[in-house]
């Protein structure tokens, strides 16, 4: 429920005969408890759930005063600018909601339109102390007759007890149980008919408030016992045409939202499905060139001499090997400006996103050992997968890292003037929920430690071993950097790792 179509659900409650519950809270899914509790409860009440994390509820939360940092439920009956009864609590128990809905399952003077309402509004009973009376106003249906009902129900509103129940009938909708009530047939119900025909008046109202106040005294002067027959069930021939109504509606709702909505809002869900489509069709593609490619290898030629071919057996397992299995794949989304907030910020909760740092040169070889490494937590739904490029974000980078007390810099580079610090490699856990991260530092290599310690031995000017050392030395290099990734992941899921906390996600200019 948002401002747009607040007001028109609220004012249903005089078609489905029905109190409306609205929950206000602040988790982005309905949760479980209150899904349960509106289907326990459909029959008698119907439910609508507003999120206040999102700028379309601000109108409803400042009219009902509504406290943003516990979930509160407000029920409305005929009245839909003032809720009739109103429950907050930090921890919306079961048993507090039972209670509430139990005590508002029902309109102030709601129209009998079932036997099933009627046995509920009005239950026989024989002992004096479980009796409940029945105030029945017979009235006819549309605007002539609006003021008298409106009438009659300000007189409920105002003498709400537990022993009373104020309803109203269609006469034309429920002949038989009218004929009934103004006939004189002998059997089961007790009841009595007042002298004037009710229009509000203040003769009205005292000639019903003397008759009240003399039945709880003494039931006795309900003078009449009258037959009832079931009633007509007024919903039941209806319901194919309701059902038409609600998908009218429901059609109507989505096609407004697309037409009027601000498209700015709505491209980080666009750019999520084409990105998913674009890595669907790519992998594939990509998959049916490299199998053709390893047919074409798997056959040597008459010419090959055999160290020849016992070289190239060898590279086709090696590459065997590396490949991504051919079972599936791992969707890597890079994270742009455009689908930031939906894959980080407004991230649902326990879900985490893993971002794989990289730049231009390194793209190609760090996704496709990334893709190796990650591939068997693919299985979990609350982690998803994407990719920085650090030459377009650096900056947000080094924001992030400046919390992680053991992000420290990479020591020996040549000239701070010249060259940056190579964060290629790193993986960031991140939970957009709870404002977190988990930090994976590119592994150092064999070859990098040889290098460093000939940088140690060369004179002043020599910078190449320091050059080689900030670039790297080739793509096998560059995919060790993610050596124990694996490990890492498994701790990350056993929530073993340390984490690095942040007061607000920086903007991903």
């Amino acid at each position: 429920i948002t401002d747009k179509n607040y007001v028109r659900f609220l004012s249903n409650w005089k078609q489905e005969n029905k109190p409306h519950v609205l929950l206000f809270d602040q988790m982005p899914p309905v949760p479980l408890i209150y899904k349960l509790t509106a289907f326990a409860y459909k029959d008698y009440l119907s439910f609508g759930y507003v999120d206040l994390g999102q700028r379309e509820s601000e109108q409803m939360s400042s009219q009902y005063n509504i406290n943003m940092y516990a979930p509160t439920m407000l029920v409305f009956k005929e009245h839909i600018h003032k809720p009739a009864d109103v429950v907050q609590a930090r921890g919306m128990k079961k048993q507090v909601i039972d209670d509430f809905i139990s005590t508002n399952k029902f309109l102030l003077a709601a129209r009998l339109t079932n036997q099933k309402l009627f046995q509920e509004l009005c239950p026989v009973r024989k002992s004096h102390r479980q009796r409940k009376f029945c105030v029945v106003l017979l009235t006819g249906e549309g605007e002539p007759f609006r003021k008298t009902y409106e009438s009659f129900l300000a007189f409920a509103s105002a003498n709400t007890k537990d022993t009373l129940r104020f309803v109203h009938v269609f006469k034309e909708r429920q002949g038989e149980l009218a004929s009934a009530l103004l006939g004189e047939d002998v059997h089961s119900a007790h009841s009595s008919t007042l002298a004037h025909i009710w229009t509000g008046s203040e003769d009205n109202k005292f000639s019903l408030l003397d008759f009240l106040d003399r039945l709880r005294k003494d039931p006795s002067v309900l003078s009449s016992e009258t037959n009832l027959s079931d009633l007509n069930d007024e919903l039941a021939p209806m319901f194919f045409l309701r059902w038409i109504y609600t998908a009218v509606d429901y059609w109507s709702d989505a096609w407004e939202s697309v037409l009027h909505n601000n498209w700015r809002e709505m491209m980080p869900l666009l750019s999520l499905i084409f990105s998913a489509l674009f890595i669907l069709f790519g992998t594939v593609i990509v998959q049916a060139f490299s199998d053709s490619n390893e047919e074409q290898n798997s056959v040597p030629s008459d010419k090959e001499e055999p160290g020849d071919k016992e070289k190239s057996s060898e590279a086709n397992y090696s590459k065997e090997s590396t490949r991504v299995p051919r079972k599936g794949f791992v969707e890597v989304t890079e994270l742009t400006d455009v689908n930031y907030m939906s894959n980080l910020v407004k991230l649902r909760p326990g879900h985490m996103n893993v971002v794989l740092i990289l730049s231009n040169s390194t793209k190609a070889s760090l996704l496709q050992r990334f893709a190796q490494e990650v591939y068997m937590f693919t299985g979990s739904s609350s982690l998803h997968f994407s990719f920085l490029n650090l030459e377009k974000h650096r900056e947000w980078l080094e924001y992030l890292l400046e919390f992680a007390q053991d992000a420290a810099p990479i020591a020996y580079q040549y000239d701070e003037h010249f060259f940056e610090r190579d964060y290629t490699g790193y993986v960031l856990a991140l939970n957009g929920h709870k404002k977190y991260f988990c930090l994976f530092k590119a592994q150092s290599t064999l070859e990098d430690e040889k290098l460093l310690d000939e940088a140690e031995h060369c004179p002043p000017g020599g910078g190449d071993t320091l050059r080689k050392i900030s670039l790297g030395s080739g793509s096998g290099h560059i995919k060790k950097k993610l050596n124990k990734l694996s490990l890492w992941m498994e701790r990350l899921l056993e929530g073993s790792l340390q984490r690095f906390y942040i007061p607000s996600w920086p903007m991903l200019d």
